[in-house]
């Protein structure tokens, strides 16, 4: 992946001669040189990325050290360019007082005329190192990028199935082999031989190993099937295909398959008349075209012409890893899509008893190896194709905990070298190989974090982000880019959803184990990540960008000289020494990521302002309270995470960080008990924030800490997507009402009082903020703000202590995207509410806690239509369940806490049970107690249900 580290390096050397102003003459022109150089190499690197990964021969090798030889040189470029930007720009654009600047700017270059001679030097030993480099290219001959591809669309048709090609397996393995599949293939196969007429497609969607050529060839066999349609053509598309062979071999094969001859010509027809012809054939028949292992998005434009829809019932299945090659189809097709599963764990362990004890008459697991076995089951993670691989592997191992064991723990060289393994891992490169360098570069980034971790969205987004694998876009939020590449690489099926918010988002994601050991092989080829455990000598490992940290000792860091480490993540729960942050910040300047979440960290040194490239600082669930001053010498720094630490107040220097864009910071206290407006605390800011204008996202600020001067500054803050304030009062509101009305991008707004009794009106002079769809409101207010029901986009509303007196549902029942809705603390004083007919069309979670007056509820038939998820807590006058409940027909989860005794028992069949009937079609009803003082102290009870049973 040489493509990957030039194309960044280029980059770099772009933004550098055209907005680095202080580069003198001689290196501009030098920069220049490399930039050019590097470009002419560039153009050949696909072919020499594409030749270093096949398999044999010593010229592979040379071309592997040609590669890694480039790879390297783009490192000491990239350093160079980050050492004087750090040692020159550094002190050139650093700000001092006025009455200095002309001083300052004398002191400044007689300290960096050796830093300048420096880089000068080694710019010369980067220029014949990559002329030298690009003469050895030569005896290789590598093929430019753009004969690469005409080259790849010269190819006679549809690509074969290789010998030796992986895939060819699933072509033939026999009915009885097939395990897990029975019911996607019966829903598969009705779906062929019944419902419309007209012409339409299934698509089976999966990531590589999950079985979808085995499914779909199951099914295309089906003895029912085959008398069925009067013609069938299974064939394999894969990569590199012609739209003209495919129709011909198309064509080919139905006739074999309808024995009849071929039509006349065939080979030697223009594109107009094969296409014709193909339309002529099918126009009388029910055909079945099975297309295995599609890649391309537009494969459906290329295709659709050919295949008529006649009304006679014609049938197209497509197997593919890509989501949206699935959907592409809908413009053209009816589209069924079934998203193949992995393996449930019964079935896949049925599965690996079928191979790995196949020489036993019984195919059972001994007792002995039936932990070690379940173990491995689980490693494979559903994947059927993972689970035959190391069930076969297994198959020829003698049957002892020993050599199993000695397979589990080198699972990961036993991918890459073993014949049995090698399949696996193959299949499972392929989806990786096809992706842009820039996309392989972030999915490089799962194989950096630990075993079955889930990963949030915003925490990986956001180190792409500061990377530089993210490009920037005209007009959109960088979030919004990397978001769309993480959706990219779930569309691919290489990264698998964890967990999703209540809006459809992704909130969290991980990768399977097993293309983990994949990408970490990955990472240690291509010199992009070392994993570090306590016993590493790093000493043999070599060039690399970025630590991972698994485990470690305290004296680890001394123990490499590698200087141009990029990222280091610390996963370590173990106590870290005072000082290992300080060596660590003296021992690598260039670093742009340091992220040390979720560890035991309580101590961040005055030398982190060494780190002036850093970029991303995740500090968040850990122990440390007091930033360093020097942190306002990280100019750079884009995101500094301070979520649920006891950083309480910023020191005024943070007042520097101009290209700042996230700043959340804040400590909730889960160890006590619950209270809506002391459960968080926020951060206090001095006097200057106005200068922070890049801040997209800042929460939470303590308003009473620079009152009315702060909401004057923050109306400075025009950028700001995400506002979180606290502590406000009454005599600020109209300051703060002032200052939202300029954040037209904002996204989200969350606003407390400092009191219970404290009113905040906002009231805003033309509009409130056109883009809001997050809006939580903790503070009494004299009347629902009539912006409210305005707000278009709103997605999720909560109200809490707001102490309305009139049912606010009424105003609030025609908010067209509200999909949460939580009314807490009193919001409502009332003793009843009511849901209109047809309100509230896209509502799916509810919440109603803490309603000390609320006696009853009513819903009439048709609202709540979209509704899910309703929860009721600590609602004392509710005795009732709302027998309303019956008409939520898509309600899938009902819970209640802390309610009282009558209504709980009510519901229950163990006991009164009375109003039983009412809940018993929801799917999960939950019931929970509080057991203790603190915010998790709680038991959880399910009623079962006719639904669940």
């Amino acid at each position: 992946m040489a493509e990957t580290a030039v194309s960044f390096v280029l980059q770099q050397l772009y933004q550098l001669i055209i907005e680095e102003r202080s580069l003198l003459k001689g290196l501009r022109s030098d920069f220049s040189d490399i930039k050019h150089e590097l470009e002419s190499i560039k153009a050949f690197l696909k072919d020499a990325d594409r030749k270093a990964g096949d398999d044999g021969g010593d010229t592979n090798e040379g071309i592997k050290t040609w590669v890694k030889q480039l790879r390297e040189a783009s490192f000491h470029i990239e350093d160079v360019i980050d050492e004087y930007i750090m040692d020159v720009a550094y002190e050139v654009n650093y700000h001092h007082p006025q009455w200095m600047v002309s001083l300052q700017k004398t002191v400044n270059l007689i300290k960096t005329l050796k830093p300048r001679h420096r880089i000068a030097s080694e710019i010369q030993d980067i220029k014949l190192l990559l002329r030298g480099i690009k003469e050895r290219s030569d005896k290789y001959q590598f093929q430019s990028s753009s004969s690469l591809e005409d080259g790849s669309s010269s190819s006679s048709g549809a690509k074969d199935v290789k010998w030796g090609d992986p895939r060819m397996a699933s072509h033939f393995i026999e009915e009885t082999e097939v395990v897990g599949f029975e019911s996607p293939r019966d829903e598969l196969t009705g779906y062929l031989l019944e419902g419309t007429k007209e012409s339409s497609l299934v698509a089976v969607v999966g990531m590589g190993g999950l079985g979808k050529t085995t499914l779909a060839k199951h099914v295309f066999d089906n003895q029912q099937v085959k008398g069925h349609f009067h013609c069938r053509s299974f064939i394999t598309v894969s990569q590199s295909y012609t739209v003209r062979g495919l129709l011909i071999e198309m064509v080919t094969k139905f006739c074999k398959d309808a024995n009849e001859p071929l039509p006349k010509g065939l080979h030697n027809m223009d594109d107009t008349t094969l296409i014709t012809e193909v339309r002529q054939y099918l126009q009388l028949k029910r055909y079945l075209v099975l297309f295995d292992d599609v890649w391309k998005e537009n494969f459906s434009d290329e295709i659709e012409h050919a295949l008529p829809n006649n009304n006679k019932g014609g049938r197209i299945i497509i197997t593919t890893r890509m989501m949206h090659v699935a959907d592409y189809f809908k413009k053209s097709f009816f589209v069924h899509v079934h998203q193949l599963q992995h393996l449930h764990p019964n079935k896949a362990w049925e599965l690996f008893c079928k191979k790995a004890f196949r020489s036993t008459h019984d195919k059972q697991c001994p007792n002995e190896l039936e932990d070690m076995s379940k173990e491995i089951v689980q490693k494979c993670g559903g994947l059927p194709l993972a689970i035959v691989a190391i069930g076969g592997l297994l198959s020829t191992k003698a049957k002892t905990m020993f050599e199993w064991r000695k397979v589990i723990q080198n699972l990961r060289i036993e991918l890459e070298h073993n014949a049995h393994l090698t399949s696996l891992t193959r299949i499972l490169s392929l989806s990786y190989d096809d992706l842009s360098h820039n996309l392989k570069s972030c999915m490089l980034y799962f194989g950096m974090y630990p075993e079955d971790y889930s990963i949030k969205r915003k925490r990986l987004t956001r180190q792409w982000m500061a990377e530089g694998f993210v490009k920037r876009e005209e007009k959109r939020p960088m979030e919004e880019v990397a978001e769309e590449n993480l959706t990219e690489l779930i569309h691919r099926s290489l990264v698998q959803v964890s967990r999703v918010g209540f809006d459809g988002k992704v909130k969290s994601c991980q990768v399977h184990d097993l293309l983990r050991e994949v990408l970490i092989r990955k990472m240690k080829d291509l010199s992009v990540c070392h994993i570090m455990h306590e016993d590493d000598e790093l000493d043999t490992v070599g060039i690399t960008r970025r630590f991972s940290i698994a485990t470690c000792s305290n004296n680890v860091l001394r123990r490499t000289n590698n200087s141009g480490i990029r990222a280091i993540f610390v996963f370590d729960k173990s106590e870290l020494r005072k000082d290992f942050v300080g060596r660590l910040c003296a021992k690598f300047k260039l670093l742009k990521i340091l992220d040390f979440e979720s560890t035991l960290l309580n101590y961040v040194p005055e030398n982190l302002g060494n780190l002036f490239h850093l970029r991303y600082l995740n500090l968040s669930h850990t122990k440390v309270e007091v930033l360093p001053r020097s942190i306002g010498k990280l100019l750079n720094l884009e995101t500094l995470d301070l979520r649920q630490t006891h950083v309480h107040v910023l020191p005024r220097e943070i007042n520097n960080l101009t290209k700042l864009r996230l700043l959340p910071a804040y400590y909730r206290k889960y160890e006590g008990q619950y209270s809506m407006l002391n459960f968080t605390i926020g951060v206090k800011m001095q006097k200057g924030i106005g200068c922070l204008k890049s801040l997209q996202k800042l929460y939470f600020l303590e308003a009473d800490h620079g009152g009315l001067d702060l909401m004057h500054e923050l109306k400075m803050l025009k950028q700001l997507r995400k506002l979180g304030i606290r502590r406000m009062q009454t005599e600020y509101a109209n300051a703060l009402s002032i200052a939202i009305g300029e954040m037209n991008l904002l996204e989200s707004l969350n606003v407390s009082a400092i009191a219970e009794d404290e009113v905040i009106d906002l009231n805003f002079v033309s509009a409130p903020p056109p883009q809001l769809r997050v809006l939580n409101l903790k503070a009494r207010v004299t009347k629902l703000p009539e912006w409210i029901p305005k707000l278009e986009y709103l997605v999720k509303l909560r109200l809490g202590l707001s102490m309305l007196e009139e049912d606010p549902l009424d105003s609030l029942k025609d908010l067209p995207n509200l999909l949460r809705l939580n009314l807490w603390d009193n919001a409502y004083v009332g003793e009843s509410l009511h849901f209109k007919k047809e309100g509230f069309p896209k509502l799916k979670e509810l919440d109603l806690t803490r309603l000390n007056t609320l006696n009853s509820i009513s819903i009439a038939k048709g609202a709540l239509l979209g509704l899910e998820h309703f929860r009721f807590k600590d609602n004392p006058q509710l005795k009732v369940v709302p027998h309303d409940l019956k008409h939520l027909e898509n309600l899938k989860f009902l819970g209640f806490a802390d309610m009282p005794a009558e209504l709980v028992e009510s519901i229950d069949p163990d006991k009164v049970g009375q109003d039983y009937s009412i809940i018993k079609h929801i799917e999960l009803v939950l019931i929970r107690q509080n057991v203790g003082p603190k915010f998790h102290d709680y038991e959880l009870r399910p009623i079962p249900t006719s639904a669940n049973v």
